[in-house]
């Protein structure tokens, strides 16, 4: 299969994107992950399509997978990346509405960062040791003593794959520690297996969770991950809910180019 395609990189986290409004494009689970392979394809923690939406308020519709090639949930920073890349194509120009797998998301283009809106969390399930939340996607969120030494990978497959959490497929696992009032996130993403550089539902979920858990109490919350820094803003709504979530930051075209697979 011959494929157009377009790389962007949201604070490091990265995507394949593809312009499929004329569905030439069919779901191919062992393509997809042959062009996310980083030895043996582009190289990818995601693959995107961007294809028209059926209901009248939104410009497009953003179909998400991950590196392993299975259609999954909502990506924060996949769906930065689409709204810049919706630019890109002249699609929209700065404001736009657009169809998710969540539902219905509105996105704001300022200068270098894509503003994106998320659905509200009606339940942040807090205790002692950990928190769990859906942002889009499930997320399991730990604080530790030192993130930057910390083992994200053994840690973050063992409670991937808890008991607990096989009704949902698995959850996405985040390590958090507040450093210099910024809240630094490390990530073990589902479906890519391994610690990425960035994860928007992740980081929107461990900034919920600081702020939730008293650790960090003023808003917007500045986000540090391995590939830069995002701000997550929200309003929250009585003792375990959040409204009004905005996830923000950079999301750049990185090159685009023609895959023979």
């Amino acid at each position: 299969m011959e494929l157009h395609f377009y790389k962007y990189q949201g604070t490091g986290n990265d995507f394949v994107l593809i312009d499929n409004r004329n569905s030439s494009f069919k779901n191919d689970t062992k393509f997809i992950k042959e062009v996310c392979d980083r030895r043996f394809g582009v190289g990818a923690d995601g693959f995107i399509l961007l294809e028209n939406s059926s209901m009248d308020l939104c410009d497009f519709k953003m179909v998400y997978f991950n590196a392993d090639g299975n259609e999954s949930t909502m990506c924060g920073n996949g769906g930065r990346c689409i709204v810049a890349f919706a630019k890109h194509l002249g699609v929209i120009t700065s404001e736009t509405t657009f169809e998710a797998v969540d539902g219905l998301h509105s996105a704001i283009i300022k200068e270098d960062s894509v503003n994106l809106k998320m659905v509200d969390v009606p339940m942040v399930n807090l205790s002692k040791d950990a928190s769990f939340l859906d942002t889009g996607s499930p997320h399991h969120v730990a604080f530790v003593d030192d993130v930057y030494d910390f083992d994200v990978f053994t840690q973050g497959r063992r409670i991937r794959n808890l008991p607990n959490y096989k009704a949902i497929k698995g959850t996405n696992v985040n390590f958090i520690q507040v450093i210099d009032e910024a809240l630094h996130v490390r990530t073990y993403e589902r479906g890519v297996e391994d610690e990425t550089f960035s994860c928007g539902t992740g980081v929107t979920a461990a900034a919920i969770t600081a702020k939730m858990s008293s650790k960090l109490d003023k808003l917007p919350i500045k986000v540090v991950t391995k590939g830069g820094s995002l701000e997550v803003d929200f309003e929250v709504e009585g003792p375990n809910a959040v409204k009004n979530i905005w996830l923000k930051g950079p999301a750049k075209l990185v090159f685009e180019g023609d895959y023979h697979g």
